[in-house]
C-alpha cells in the first residue's frame, strides 16, 4: 500500500480541529445528560472507533459504551441503499437508558435511519446521533442528529476512523482523497 500523501488532496480537518471539536462535544454532553443515571454510548464500528475514544474522554460524567457492527446493503462500495444486516449486535440491553449513537459520518442517512428504527423498538428512555462528520447535502433520508461535530461538503474524506479501501483509519486529521490520483494509482 502507498503513501497517502501521494493522493492527498487537501486537509479537510486537522487534528487540533477535531480534538478541539470533540472536547466541545464532550462538554455538551456532560451538560445535557448531567442528571442521566445510565447514558450509554454506542458506536457504530469499525470507523466510529477513535471518535467514540476521543469523545468518551471528553464526557466527564458516568457512562458505559457498546458497540454495533452494521453491513449495508447498497449500489457499490461506496453507495448504500440502507438495508443492513448487523453482524455484530448489542451485548447490553437498552430499555429505559439514555443511549447516544456515536457515527463517523453521516451521508445519505438510509443506513442510520434504519439503524434507529431498529434501536427505537428495544425501548430506550432516549435516543440520540452523535456524529463526527455530516454531509448534510448527500440527505436521501432525514435523520435526527443532535450532536455534529463537523458538516462537511460532498468530498470522499478519509482518516480519523475512516477507512480508505481498509486503510489509513489511523491518521490524526481528516482528509480528502484527490480521486484521479487515487484511481490512476490503483489501475496500475
Amino acid at each position: 500500500m502507498r503513501n497517502y500523501s501521494e493522493f492527498l488532496a487537501e486537509v479537510l480537518i486537522s487534528e487540533e480541529e477535531l480534538q478541539t471539536r470533540i472536547k466541545e462535544m464532550g462538554q455538551q454532553i456532560s451538560e445535557d445528560y448531567k442528571d442521566s443515571k445510565n447514558l450509554l454510548l454506542i458506536c457504530i464500528l469499525r470507523g466510529g472507533v477513535m471518535f467514540l475514544t476521543d469523545l468518551m474522554r471528553q464526557i466527564h460524567i458516568p457512562h458505559a459504551i457498546e458497540f454495533m457492527a452494521v453491513s449495508s446493503y447498497g449500489l457499490g462500495a461506496r453507495e448504500t441503499t440502507g438495508q443492513i444486516r448487523i453482524s455484530h449486535d448489542l451485548n447490553t440491553d437498552i430499555h429505559d437508558r439514555d443511549v447516544i449513537l456515536v457515527e463517523d459520518i453521516i451521508d445519505s442517512g438510509h443506513t442510520l435511519s434504519s439503524v434507529l428504527d431498529m434501536l427505537s423498538t428495544r425501548k430506550p428512555k432516549s435516543l440520540e446521533v452523535c456524529t463526527l462528520l455530516d454531509k448534510a447535502e448527500r440527505r436521501e433520508v432525514s435523520v435526527p442528529v443532535k450532536y455534529v461535530g463537523f458538516t462537511i461538503p460532498n468530498k470522499f474524506v478519509f482518516g480519523y476512523g475512516l477507512d480508505l479501501d481498509d486503510y489509513y483509519r489511523h491518521l490524526p486529521f481528516i482528509g480528502v482523497v484527490d480521486e484521479n490520483k487515487y484511481q490512476a494509482e490503483s489501475d496500475e
